[in-house]
C-alpha cells in the first residue's frame, strides 16, 4: 500500500485524483497497475481499477481473476467495484474509505448484495489514515488552487 500511495501522490501532482491500484496473481507477482486517468485520457472509465483490470486481463488472456488480489488506495466506487465482482476478483484490499461513493462498505457493499454471483474478500482501512490524509490534502490543495 505505500507504494501505492508514493504512486498516487505522483499521479496526483498532474492532476488526476491520486489514486492507484495493482492487481497481483495468487503467486504475489503484479500483472496489472493503474492509476486514475480521468482527466488526462477524458475518459469517464478512466478509474486506477478498471486500467488494471485491464492491463491483467490482456496480460493474462483472460477476464477471471477468481486468485487475484486487487489494492487499491481508495475504496471502489460502483462502477469499480460492479467490474471487480464481473471479473471475479478474489480479494480487494483498499486504503482509504469513501463515505460518499465507496461501493465495498462506504455507501453500499456490492460485494455482499444478493444479484452479486461471485463472493470476494474484502479488506478495506489498510494505512487507512495516510491514505485518507494524502486526499483530503489533494482536494484541499484543488479547491484552494480553484478560487
Amino acid at each position: 500500500m505505500a507504494r501505492l500511495l508514493a504512486r498516487a501522490h505522483k499521479v496526483g501532482s498532474s492532476g488526476e485524483v491520486p489514486v492507484s491500484a495493482v492487481i497481483l496473481n495468487g503467486s504475489g507477482q503484479c500483472i496489472g497497475h493503474g492509476s486514475n486517468q480521468r482527466e488526462s485520457k477524458k475518459d469517464p472509465l478512466g478509474h486506477a481499477e478498471l486500467i488494471a483490470l485491464r492491463q491483467a486481463a490482456y496480460l493474462r488472456e483472460d477476464w477471471r481473476f477468481n486468485d487475484c488480489t486487487l489494492i487499491v488506495t481508495l475504496e471502489p466506487c460502483p462502477m469499480c467495484a460492479g467490474a471487480l465482482i464481473q471479473a471475479r476478483v478474489g480479494k480487494v484490499i483498499y486504503g482509504a474509505k469513501d463515505s460518499k461513493r465507496g461501493a465495498l462498505g462506504g455507501t453500499i457493499d456490492l460485494s455482499k448484495h444478493p444479484s452479486a454471483h461471485h463472493k470476494m474478500i474484502v479488506k478495506g482501512g489498510v494505512l487507512e489514515d495516510e491514505a485518507s490524509k494524502q486526499l483530503e490534502d489533494w482536494f484541499k490543495l484543488r479547491r484552494k488552487n480553484s478560487v
